[in-house]
């Protein structure tokens, strides 16, 4: 009898368990969605984020990425010119008409990047339960490509942690959750953070990266589990930080890793932005600004390199 019984606690708690985790999906945008947050978006929110636009300056949120970028293994990137002028050879036509052409040869996942909804999941489920068997293909996604992502003109919001903390660079292993959240858009003066908007964090990690051991070791300080929860309620449609991952890192958990990534793109459909290059809006205490992407459109992309803009 007792044998019996602990095979239906065991069956039961497997069942449980297989329930919990189902219980991120379908979507709150409905079965057949394929876009997630960026259902928050609209024409109203567009016109009042314009309307945050005093001064006219733009701020390149994308660094420039190269072979030396600091990537995950085994991330690189690669760039060939061809036809190559150096000076040199024939020209064509009375014009004397010279011409360069190139092709690149890299991840997408790599510099400042947009995370798709594809990009990462619970058990082989992506975002609104996918599973990886039936829109995973060695030739592209077949859906929640980044291909699909709408265009996003929208309130940014930079949270400004460094000053939050007192200091140039916030330490690895830092997390920003609900509290700290808060306590930024307070310090900050801010609108609460609300539905439609884009939430970018400052840690000052892009300072001085030659006298930042923890940078080439791929630590940084980030978002925790409860502060992404979070900001999904609001109705957020990305978060990003000038951090390589988003996520604190080490993680609060050291057995949950990603967490924050499964939280925001599998669980709530949130798009993440990495390597987002906050320097020049935190010195000017631009905090609130237009933020526009428009992502190159590569057919079922997993992820995208990303220059977004912001206009204050």
């Amino acid at each position: 009898m007792l044998r019996f019984a602990l095979a239906a606690i065991a069956a039961f708690s497997v069942t449980a368990s297989a329930l919990a985790q189902d219980s991120w999906y379908p979507s709150r945008y409905g079965a057949d969605d394929r876009i997630g947050a960026a259902n928050n978006l609209s024409a109203d929110g567009t016109k009042r984020a314009a309307k945050l636009v005093k001064t006219g300056k733009t701020y390149s949120l994308g660094m420039t990425t190269g072979p030396d970028s600091l990537a995950y293994p085994p991330r690189k990137f690669g760039i060939v010119v061809t036809q190559s002028n150096d000076g040199t050879g024939s020209a064509s036509g009375e014009n004397l008409l010279t011409v360069n052409d190139d092709i690149l040869m890299t991840y997408l996942g790599i510099g400042s990047q947009l995370d798709g909804l594809g990009h990462l999941g619970v058990n082989h489920r992506y975002y609104n339960g996918l599973r990886a068997q039936d829109f995973v293909q060695p030739g592209g996604l077949q859906q929640l490509g980044t291909d699909t992502v709408p265009p996003i003109a929208t309130r940014g919001v930079l949270l400004d942690m460094a000053a939050l903390k007192g200091m140039d660079r916030v330490p690895a292993g830092t997390a920003y959750n609900k509290s700290e959240i808060d306590a930024a858009v307070k310090r900050q003066k801010l609108a609460p953070i609300g539905k439609g908007d884009v939430v970018i964090f400052h840690s000052g990690w892009q300072k001085d990266v030659a006298a930042n051991p923890d940078y080439a070791k791929l630590l940084h300080p980030g978002l925790g589990v409860e502060g992404a929860q979070y900001l999904a309620d609001l109705g957020v449609v990305a978060v990003g930080a000038d951090t390589m991952g988003l996520e604190v890192i080490p993680f609060e958990n050291p057995n949950r890793p990603f967490d924050v990534h499964q939280t925001l793109l599998a669980k709530n459909g949130v798009y993440i932005l990495e390597n987002m290059f906050t320097n020049e809006l935190a010195a000017d205490g631009a905090h609130e600004f237009l933020f526009v992407l428009g992502q190159p459109k590569f057919k079922g992309a997993v992820q995208a390199v990303i220059n977004p803009i912001a206009i204050r």
